[in-house]
């Protein structure tokens, strides 16, 4: 079962003052922790786990700002995933 993603857009302006709009989604998980390349994967911003996991070897990916090498790095509520100018803010279904 994937997790449940809520999108919006955001609107900031980089340094030179130009508009730069990227997609922040809340991710709400049903249980914790999730490996980092099964929510790329869940979310669709890789087509597939091979492809979630070359991503995060090329450096591609951020977590809570920082580059993330590690492919099965543990993510848990209140961690923010960063790529290709998508925005994933994790929270957990308390319910669930």
């Amino acid at each position: 079962m994937s997790p449940l993603a809520v999108d919006r857009h955001m609107t900031e302006y980089d340094e030179s003052g130009q508009v730069q709009t990227h997609c922040v989604s809340t991710v709400v998980l049903r249980c914790q922790p999730v490996e980092l390349y099964k929510i790329l994967k869940f979310e669709g911003l890789a087509g597939s786990g091979a492809e979630a996991k070359q991503l995060i070897d090329d450096g591609q990916v951020r977590v809570n700002g920082q580059a993330e090498h590690r492919r099965r790095r543990k993510i848990v509520a209140s961690d923010r995933i960063d790529y290709a100018g998508h925005q994933l803010l994790i929270v957990v279904d308390d319910a669930g």
